[in-house]
């Protein structure tokens, strides 16, 4: 069966906090990167950021969207972009910003991170057509890098991204 790409719903919000949890372990993590967060921190971070409450409220924020890759009833990716909120001198919120995109490593090589990208980015053209799109990338996260530039992204400044008193090192990628 193929999976589906469709915007996030309001009852998704449970599902969708636990696959966020889930691909942020997946991915920085001892699965993935191997980040050594404060346990203190990341149980902060992890609970403001993934708790079905937070995820509730960013689904019903009129400013952000977000899709969903779904398979046999199962949601496997996401994506979710809003005004841009990056640290950069010529950011604003009037321009886009890719905020998250993230498929289950068991569903990675199915092309939809691909799918999703493009549901993101063809959303940020058709209601900010006039701004460029902004995201932020763990500096260590070179395959999404390379991903990045392939559509267009540039590296255009850094940061520094908060978990609890923790600070990954990231870069700021502007297309447009």
């Amino acid at each position: 069966m193929t999976a589906t790409i469709r915007p996030a719903r309001p009852d998704d919000a449970a599902a969708l906090a636990d696959l966020k949890l889930v691909t942020f372990r997946q991915t920085f993590l001892e699965e993935g990167f191997g980040i050594p967060y404060p346990p203190a921190d990341l149980a902060l971070f992890e609970a403001a950021s993934y708790a079905p409450e937070a995820v509730a409220a960013e689904l019903a924020d009129p400013a952000r969207q977000s899709w969903v890759a779904e398979l046999d009833g199962r949601l496997i990716g996401y994506a979710q972009v809003g005004p841009c909120k990056l640290p950069h001198v010529e950011a604003s919120p009037d321009h886009g910003e890719l905020y998250q995109l993230y498929v289950l490593r068991e569903a990675q090589g199915l092309k939809l991170g691909r799918a999703l990208l493009d549901a993101a980015l063809d959303h940020l053209a058709a209601t900010r057509p006039a701004f460029p799109v902004w995201l932020g990338v763990w500096s260590g996260n070179d395959k999404a890098q390379v991903v990045y530039a392939r559509n267009g992204f540039a590296k255009v400044g850094d940061y520094r991204f908060k978990v609890g008193s923790w600070y990954d090192e990231e870069y700021i990628f502007r297309k447009g």
